[in-house]
Protein backbone atom coordinates (compact mmCIF):
# COMPACT_ATOMS: atom_id res chain seq x y z
CA UNK A 1 0.00 0.00 0.00
CA UNK A 2 2.76 2.35 0.41
CA UNK A 3 4.11 1.53 -2.72
CA UNK A 4 1.07 3.21 -4.01
CA UNK A 5 1.20 6.29 -2.14
CA UNK A 6 4.75 6.84 -3.32
CA UNK A 7 4.02 6.69 -7.06
CA UNK A 8 0.13 8.61 -6.63
CA UNK A 9 1.75 12.00 -6.83
CA UNK A 10 3.42 11.23 -9.87
CA UNK A 11 0.45 9.43 -11.57
CA UNK A 12 -2.24 11.98 -10.76
CA UNK A 13 -0.20 14.61 -12.44
CA UNK A 14 0.22 12.39 -15.27
CA UNK A 15 -3.66 12.20 -15.03
CA UNK A 16 -4.33 16.19 -15.30
CA UNK A 17 -2.42 16.11 -18.51
CA UNK A 18 -3.94 13.00 -19.85
CA UNK A 19 -7.93 14.86 -18.55
CA UNK A 20 -6.77 17.52 -20.40
CA UNK A 21 -5.65 16.48 -23.71
CA UNK A 22 -8.72 14.48 -23.70
CA UNK A 23 -10.98 17.32 -23.03
CA UNK A 24 -9.70 19.79 -25.58
CA UNK A 25 -9.43 17.11 -28.28
CA UNK A 26 -13.13 16.24 -27.47
CA UNK A 27 -14.07 19.66 -27.26
CA UNK A 28 -12.57 20.92 -30.66
CA UNK A 29 -12.77 17.67 -32.63
CA UNK A 30 -16.87 17.39 -32.41
CA UNK A 31 -17.06 20.92 -33.61
CA UNK A 32 -14.87 20.32 -35.97
CA UNK A 33 -16.65 16.69 -37.50
CA UNK A 34 -19.66 18.42 -37.68
CA UNK A 35 -18.56 21.31 -40.12
CA UNK A 36 -16.36 18.86 -42.20
CA UNK A 37 -19.79 16.51 -42.64
CA UNK A 38 -21.93 19.70 -43.18
CA UNK A 39 -19.08 20.48 -46.15
CA UNK A 40 -18.97 16.64 -46.97
CA UNK A 41 -22.72 16.41 -47.79
CA UNK A 42 -22.62 19.96 -49.71
CA UNK A 43 -23.25 20.42 -53.09
CA UNK A 44 -19.57 22.69 -53.31
CA UNK A 45 -17.72 20.00 -55.20
CA UNK A 46 -14.30 21.68 -54.51
CA UNK A 47 -14.85 21.87 -50.88
CA UNK A 48 -16.11 18.52 -50.71
CA UNK A 49 -13.35 16.85 -52.71
CA UNK A 50 -11.09 18.84 -50.11
CA UNK A 51 -12.60 17.47 -47.59
CA UNK A 52 -12.75 13.90 -49.17
CA UNK A 53 -9.27 14.09 -49.20
CA UNK A 54 -8.46 15.66 -45.80
CA UNK A 55 -10.40 12.40 -44.32
CA UNK A 56 -8.78 9.87 -46.49
CA UNK A 57 -5.19 11.20 -45.44
CA UNK A 58 -6.51 11.74 -41.30
CA UNK A 59 -8.43 7.84 -41.60
CA UNK A 60 -5.33 6.12 -43.43
CA UNK A 61 -2.51 7.32 -41.09
CA UNK A 62 -1.60 6.16 -38.02
CA UNK A 63 -2.55 9.11 -35.29
CA UNK A 64 1.24 8.33 -33.72
CA UNK A 65 2.99 9.27 -36.94
CA UNK A 66 0.89 12.20 -37.52
CA UNK A 67 1.70 13.89 -33.70
CA UNK A 68 5.74 12.68 -35.21
CA UNK A 69 4.83 15.31 -38.54
CA UNK A 70 3.52 17.64 -36.97
CA UNK A 71 5.95 18.33 -34.08
CA UNK A 72 9.22 17.01 -35.49
CA UNK A 73 8.97 17.48 -39.61
CA UNK A 74 6.69 20.90 -39.56
CA UNK A 75 9.85 22.61 -38.39
CA UNK A 76 11.86 21.29 -41.76
CA UNK A 77 9.50 23.98 -43.58
CA UNK A 78 9.71 26.61 -40.59
CA UNK A 79 6.10 26.09 -38.37
CA UNK A 80 8.05 25.13 -35.02
CA UNK A 81 5.03 24.39 -32.09
CA UNK A 82 5.46 23.04 -28.34
CA UNK A 83 4.81 19.61 -27.55
CA UNK A 84 1.16 20.24 -26.40
CA UNK A 85 0.38 22.43 -29.00
CA UNK A 86 1.16 19.90 -31.77
CA UNK A 87 -0.40 17.07 -29.78
CA UNK A 88 -3.83 19.03 -29.71
CA UNK A 89 -3.71 19.84 -32.88
CA UNK A 90 -2.68 16.13 -34.15
CA UNK A 91 -5.66 14.84 -31.96
CA UNK A 92 -8.24 17.25 -33.34
CA UNK A 93 -7.52 16.81 -36.67
CA UNK A 94 -7.49 12.95 -36.40
CA UNK A 95 -10.70 12.65 -34.81
CA UNK A 96 -12.27 15.78 -36.43
CA UNK A 97 -12.16 13.18 -39.23
CA UNK A 98 -13.16 9.89 -37.75
CA UNK A 99 -16.08 12.43 -36.11
CA UNK A 100 -17.00 13.83 -39.80
CA UNK A 101 -17.32 10.54 -40.94
CA UNK A 102 -19.95 9.23 -37.91
CA UNK A 103 -21.98 12.38 -38.18
CA UNK A 104 -22.51 12.32 -42.08
CA UNK A 105 -23.44 8.95 -42.12
CA UNK A 106 -26.01 10.37 -39.05
CA UNK A 107 -27.24 13.27 -40.69
CA UNK A 108 -27.37 11.19 -44.57
CA UNK A 109 -29.99 8.76 -42.69
CA UNK A 110 -32.67 11.05 -41.81
CA UNK A 111 -35.53 10.38 -44.27
CA UNK A 112 -35.74 13.27 -46.64
CA UNK A 113 -39.61 13.78 -45.65
CA UNK A 114 -38.09 15.70 -42.29
CA UNK A 115 -36.86 18.31 -44.42
CA UNK A 116 -40.12 18.79 -46.76
CA UNK A 117 -41.72 19.25 -43.21
CA UNK A 118 -39.82 21.49 -42.26
CA UNK A 119 -39.57 23.81 -44.94
CA UNK A 120 -43.62 23.58 -45.10
CA UNK A 121 -43.61 24.64 -41.14
CA UNK A 122 -41.52 27.61 -42.59
CA UNK A 123 -38.19 26.57 -41.37
CA UNK A 124 -34.57 28.17 -42.64
CA UNK A 125 -31.83 25.43 -43.37
CA UNK A 126 -30.11 26.57 -39.79
CA UNK A 127 -34.04 26.05 -38.09
CA UNK A 128 -33.96 22.71 -39.76
CA UNK A 129 -31.27 21.65 -38.96
CA UNK A 130 -30.68 22.68 -35.53
CA UNK A 131 -33.98 21.81 -34.18
CA UNK A 132 -34.74 18.96 -36.25
CA UNK A 133 -31.91 16.77 -38.06
CA UNK A 134 -29.44 17.55 -35.11
CA UNK A 135 -31.37 16.34 -31.99
CA UNK A 136 -32.47 12.81 -34.65
CA UNK A 137 -28.82 12.72 -35.38
CA UNK A 138 -27.01 13.03 -32.38
CA UNK A 139 -29.48 9.83 -31.09
CA UNK A 140 -28.69 7.75 -33.95
CA UNK A 141 -24.39 8.75 -33.63
CA UNK A 142 -24.18 8.08 -30.33
CA UNK A 143 -22.60 4.53 -29.91
CA UNK A 144 -20.38 5.21 -32.39
CA UNK A 145 -19.21 8.63 -30.39
CA UNK A 146 -19.24 6.77 -27.29
CA UNK A 147 -16.72 4.02 -28.94
CA UNK A 148 -15.03 7.17 -30.69
CA UNK A 149 -14.65 8.82 -26.97
CA UNK A 150 -13.59 5.69 -25.49
CA UNK A 151 -10.68 5.17 -27.97
CA UNK A 152 -9.57 8.39 -27.25
CA UNK A 153 -9.04 8.03 -23.42
CA UNK A 154 -6.69 5.50 -24.40
CA UNK A 155 -5.12 7.07 -27.60
CA UNK A 156 -3.48 9.62 -25.22
CA UNK A 157 -0.87 7.59 -24.08
CA UNK A 158 0.71 8.36 -27.48
CA UNK A 159 1.79 11.76 -26.87
CA UNK A 160 5.04 9.75 -24.63
CA UNK A 161 6.61 10.39 -28.42
CA UNK A 162 6.87 13.92 -27.82
CA UNK A 163 7.84 14.02 -24.33
CA UNK A 164 4.58 14.85 -22.03
CA UNK A 165 4.33 13.46 -19.03
CA UNK A 166 0.69 11.83 -19.46
CA UNK A 167 -0.38 9.09 -17.42
CA UNK A 168 1.05 5.95 -19.22
CA UNK A 169 4.55 7.94 -19.23
CA UNK A 170 4.11 8.51 -15.16
CA UNK A 171 3.76 4.85 -14.62
CA UNK A 172 6.69 3.39 -16.90
CA UNK A 173 9.29 5.67 -15.11
CA UNK A 174 7.84 5.19 -11.85
CA UNK A 175 7.68 1.37 -12.52
CA UNK A 176 11.53 1.60 -14.25
CA UNK A 177 12.85 3.16 -11.17
CA UNK A 178 10.99 1.16 -8.44
CA UNK A 179 11.14 -2.28 -10.02
CA UNK A 180 7.90 -2.48 -9.28
CA UNK A 181 4.27 -3.30 -11.47
CA UNK A 182 2.55 -1.06 -8.79
CA UNK A 183 2.83 2.25 -11.22
CA UNK A 184 1.34 0.05 -14.11
CA UNK A 185 -1.72 -1.49 -12.34
CA UNK A 186 -2.80 1.73 -11.26
CA UNK A 187 -2.88 3.24 -14.14
CA UNK A 188 -4.93 0.64 -15.78
CA UNK A 189 -7.25 1.38 -13.06
CA UNK A 190 -7.59 4.92 -13.51
CA UNK A 191 -8.02 4.35 -17.42
CA UNK A 192 -10.43 1.95 -16.29
CA UNK A 193 -12.46 4.58 -14.10
CA UNK A 194 -12.25 7.17 -17.09
CA UNK A 195 -13.50 4.65 -19.45
CA UNK A 196 -16.24 3.69 -16.78
CA UNK A 197 -17.42 7.02 -16.27
CA UNK A 198 -17.38 7.92 -19.79
CA UNK A 199 -19.52 5.06 -20.68
CA UNK A 200 -21.79 5.96 -18.20
CA UNK A 201 -22.43 9.63 -18.92
CA UNK A 202 -23.51 7.88 -22.99
CA UNK A 203 -25.36 5.76 -21.01
CA UNK A 204 -27.57 8.47 -19.77
CA UNK A 205 -27.55 10.72 -22.90
CA UNK A 206 -28.62 7.34 -25.01
CA UNK A 207 -31.61 7.01 -22.12
CA UNK A 208 -31.95 11.36 -22.87
CA UNK A 209 -32.32 10.62 -26.63
CA UNK A 210 -34.50 8.09 -26.74
CA UNK A 211 -37.50 9.36 -27.65
CA UNK A 212 -36.39 10.31 -31.24
CA UNK A 213 -37.04 7.53 -33.38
Amino acid sequence: MQDVYNVLPSLLEGLINTIKIFLLTLSLSIPLGIITALIRLSSKKGLEITVRLYIWIMRGTPLLLQIVFIYFGLPIIGVSLNRFTAVIIAFVINYGAYFAEIFRSGISSIDKGQYEGARVLGLNPIQTFRRIILPQTVKRVLPPVANETITLVKDTALVYVVGIGELLRAAKIASNRDATLIPLVTAALMYLILTAILSKVFGRYEEKYAYYR
